[in-house]
């Protein structure tokens, strides 16, 4: 009790609560209000005009100070969860630790928090936040968020922005500065590490040294937290747009070497790093053109070359190509289970493309049209593409394809007229031939001169 509440009185004194922040017009930060999303107005409307306050807050706020268009958007606000559920029809109070409101206007989906505070939270052993779910002030709630650049609050009906740990000015200095004490703040939450690095990355924003200087001592912090929650933290890394820059970020900081599984995967394989760093690009140009991505492709990229090990030392003891490689597949993603939460969907869609990979090979009969036919085709050929990007394979060969299928059909014959035959398909089909045809006349003789060597 007594341990407790001493807590209590240092965190206090650590955290001091601004409660007078600067209110930025219109005229300096420029975010007018027809910028913001239909629904994101509308809820705090309605919220301001139920006699609470409301105010879209974080991500969007900053997205929109430096010209990025805001993925989605938040609300804080000085009402609490049910009197937000009483106001709106296509609502539902979500989350057991802290209840939150998704508010559906449209298509779009509103996440509503009621401001909180961090005085009381509960903390364990090494000082990482358990339990944080006591209401708050405006003040308090900006107090407890991470960065600077993230506790800025605008009002859409008076097109101001709160801000009370100079958020705005730091934008502007392209720096990213945690509130408070930042070696207190990582062991409340040691995933803030992971998001210093995306964020900087991903906005161009260098993190301030105070910040910085602990994260390689405190790294082995990310060991206490769940395994799950440090996977969704680096999907959502991968899929930033600025993988590569982050993932080198973290290099750097020494947030590897078993504290992050998926990172070892990535950077620590010599024969696939030009595979997957060609990988990580094409997504981060994929992001950022607003183009779909696949947790499933990506996946089958970082983990191909164990695959591929595993599938030449199977063929290599004589075993055949097809089951070699769906057994290699099944040990690799076995063994990975264990550090990386891939659901069973993305698994298999890792399988189809790996799947399809000896099926490039085979360029004869009517193998090519029923392969251009697969719904999996176009990401096999993707990753076919830059298997020869990375020299692993001759261009040739997704050059080919890319020629099929588009062709018409004169010229597809022209082309599988031209092809060269798989090296591996021909054995196997040959060894397949001899096993159907029975011995008769001179290829009887022929099984019994062959019976009877092996019996000597």
């Amino acid at each position: 009790m007594i341990r407790k509440l001493l807590r209590k009185v240092f965190t206090r004194a650590a955290t001091p609560v601004q409660t007078e922040p600067a209110l930025i017009p219109v005229e300096q930060h420029g975010i007018r209000r027809e910028q913001l999303s239909p629904a994101a107005r509308k809820v705090c409307a309605v919220l301001q005009e139920g006699g609470h306050k409301a105010y879209v807050v974080g991500g969007a706020v900053r997205d929109l100070l430096i010209g990025h268009p805001p993925k989605d958007y938040d609300v804080a606000t000085s009402a609490t969860p049910e009197q937000v559920r009483a106001l709106f029809r296509r609502s539902r109070i979500i989350g057991r630790r802290f209840k939150i409101v998704h508010v559906m206007s449209g298509p779009e989906t509103i996440e509503v928090s009621t401001f909180r505070a961090s005085q009381d939270a509960e903390t364990d052993e090494h000082g990482r936040v358990l339990h944080d779910n006591v209401y708050g002030s405006q003040a308090e709630d900006a107090t407890r968020r991470d960065f600077t650049v993230n506790a800025l609050y605008y009002d859409p009906t008076q097109e101001v922005i709160v801000d009370y740990h100079h958020g705005v000015a730091d934008l502007k200095q392209k720096t990213l500065r945690m509130i408070g004490d930042p070696r207190t703040r990582y062991r409340e939450d040691p995933v803030r590490m992971l998001r210093a690095v995306r964020l900087g990355a991903k906005l161009g924003l260098s993190i301030d040294p105070a910040a910085r200087t602990p994260i390689r001592e405190m790294a082995v912090l990310l060991e206490n937290v769940p395994a799950a929650r440090l996977f969704d933290e680096m999907l959502k890394l991968l899929f930033s747009g600025y993988a590569v820059k982050c993932l080198t970020q973290l290099r750097e900081e020494g947030l590897h070497h078993g504290l992050l599984p998926l990172l070892d995967v990535i950077l620590e394989q010599p024969m696939g790093e030009r595979f997957v760093w060609l990988s990580l690009e094409n997504t981060d140009e994929r992001v950022r053109q607003d183009k779909s991505v696949s947790p499933g492709f990506l996946f089958a990229t970082l983990l191909w070359h164990e695959v591929l090990k595993n599938w030449e030392a199977r063929k290599a003891k004589g075993e055949y190509p097809q089951p070699a490689l769906f057994e290699a597949m099944d040990e690799v993603l076995d063994s990975q289970a264990r550090k990386l939460a891939i659901t069973r969907r993305i698994a298999g869609d890792i399988k189809d493309i790996w799947a399809l990979q000896p099926r490039f090979d085979k360029r004869v009969g009517k193998t090519p049209y029923r392969l251009i036919e697969q719904p999996r085709y176009r990401a096999g050929w993707d990753f076919l593409r830059l298997r020869a990007q990375s020299g692993e394979i001759s261009m040739d060969i997704p050059d080919w394809w890319d020629r099929f299928a588009h062709a018409g059909h004169e010229q597809r014959d022209a082309l599988l007229r031209d092809a060269p035959t798989s090296s591996e398909a021909a054995p196997a089909a040959k060894k397949r031939r001899r096993k159907r045809r029975k011995p008769a006349g001179a290829n009887a003789e022929a099984s019994i001169a062959t019976s009877d060597a092996n019996a000597e």
